[in-house]
């Protein structure tokens, strides 16, 4: 089943156009990468899907298009953005700000979710009660991933998520992911520089320069096409 579906995604900002006709797909349960270099319109094309910036073409999330909606009303079909540079509260605690990640929840298990994003992320178990900025980057990255979860979504968008993290953090971050994506199905589209690692976990992958899609195929066809890999993946 196909849970996100983007057609002909075009947008920019003001009179400057960085999305140039996006096609993408991530099915239900699967884990799908975005590459590119810096300014080739990953973070915009997140932003699109997610209601964030004005586009034009289709974005479907199931059987809704979304088009066009607000950030809230496409929040509400359990899409959930874990923005570049996590976006955590810093002067609240970790239990305050995953909080937060639930405030649309009207159910009773809010305080069962908490413990148990804190037990798969077991440093925020160690600091529930530490404001958030006090943490590392790389325990406010997985601060701002268990936010996101928090809402109980079925696809999470993630920006960047190795950003400014050290590479044995990177490294754990990522293994939480697939972990997380293994046992609870939740679908996965990440916008992500460190191709290697990326492909590791994701089931496809989609290279974007300047607004296009040049390449697109399996993790395994994308990290073994000699082509792919030198020019756009950064691997020799």
């Amino acid at each position: 089943m196909t849970l996100l579906a983007v057609s002909d995604l075009r947008g920019g900002y003001g009179p400057v156009r960085v999305l140039h006709g996006i096609d993408l797909r991530v099915e239900a349960g699967e884990i799908v990468v975005v590459l590119g270099a810096n300014g080739s319109g990953k973070t915009s094309t997140l932003r699109a899907i997610s209601g964030m910036m004005r586009a034009s073409g289709s974005v479907r999330i199931g059987d809704h298009e979304v088009l066009g909606r607000p950030p809230e009303v496409i929040a509400r079909l359990r899409v959930a953005h874990v923005p570049q540079g996590r976006g955590t509260f810093p002067e609240l605690t970790v239990e305050e700000n995953l909080r937060i990640g639930a405030f649309s929840r009207r159910d009773k298990d809010v305080a069962a979710d908490i413990d148990r994003w804190c037990t798969v992320f077991p440093r925020l178990r160690e600091r529930r009660d530490q404001q958030a900025g006090s943490m590392s980057g790389g325990e406010q990255q997985m601060l701002a991933v268990s936010r996101a979860l928090m809402m109980n979504p079925r696809l999470l968008l993630l920006d960047e998520p190795s950003l400014g993290l050290a590479p044995l953090v990177t490294q754990e971050l990522f293994a939480r992911l697939a972990e997380l994506n293994a046992q609870t199905n939740i679908a996965m589209l990440i916008v992500e520089q460190n191709a290697k690692l990326a492909l590791r976990i994701a089931a496809r992958g989609y290279v974007l320069e300047a607004g296009e899609i040049v390449a697109s195929g399996s993790s395994q066809e994308l990290s073994s096409n000699d082509e792919i890999r030198k020019a756009y993946l950064g691997m020799a």
